[in-house]
């Protein structure tokens, strides 16, 4: 651990300093990963009970059509239940959390704000909402096609992606970034 922690602090403060950060990011976005697919399959026994539909406004972007052409048991009355949808944004909402705080910590060492983390949970939820419609059209796209077996995988490929291309520059330029003065961390 202490040729870890010597590697962190050369790197940390050298020219190649964001690609290290970067470097980071995705080994967090690694534990992430692992904290969402945990609790994307644990969650389903809590909630798969749930056969509420979301309400009209999420309809569009939790398309029973798209997501569900042959029906399913997540489909009422037309509409994707909570019991489908909850799974999916507590899951990928909990684990973006906890990237969060390690990436606050670790990564960019940084205080961060309350009005920081405030915002990262308004841009969390916008992106989560954005990646979940973006899975479903590529799935619905992926279907017919000799790729239908990977085309879940591709989507939550998809997913990640843009969620890295948004929280990265998000948290290194704009909730971690340093003092004016040089300093480190922001308070």
């Amino acid at each position: 651990m202490n040729a870890w922690k010597r590697l962190d602090e050369r790197l940390s403060a050298g020219r190649g300093r964001t690609l290290w950060q970067f470097v980071k990011f995705n080994l967090v976005s690694l534990t992430v990963t692992i904290v969402q697919l945990l609790l994307a399959n644990l969650l389903p026994l809590v909630f798969d009970g749930v056969k509420a539909p979301v309400p009209p406004p999420l309809r569009g972007i939790f398309s029973a059509e798209a997501l569900f052409p042959k029906g399913s048991k997540y489909v009422v009355d037309g509409a994707v239940t909570w019991g489908y949808v909850l799974p999916f944004l507590l899951s990928n909402g909990l684990a973006n959390v906890y990237g969060y705080f390690i990436n606050r910590k670790t990564t960019f060492r940084s205080k961060g704000t309350r009005a920081g983390f405030a915002v990262y949970l308004a841009v969390l939820f916008a992106l989560i909402l954005f990646a979940t419609w973006m899975q479903g059209e590529i799935v619905a796209a992926l279907a017919a096609r000799r790729i239908a077996p990977l085309s879940r995988t591709l989507a939550a490929f998809c997913a990640g992606v843009v969620q890295t291309a948004v929280l990265f520059p998000l948290e290194k330029l704009v909730l971690f970034r340093p003092k004016p003065d040089g300093g480190k961390e922001t308070k």
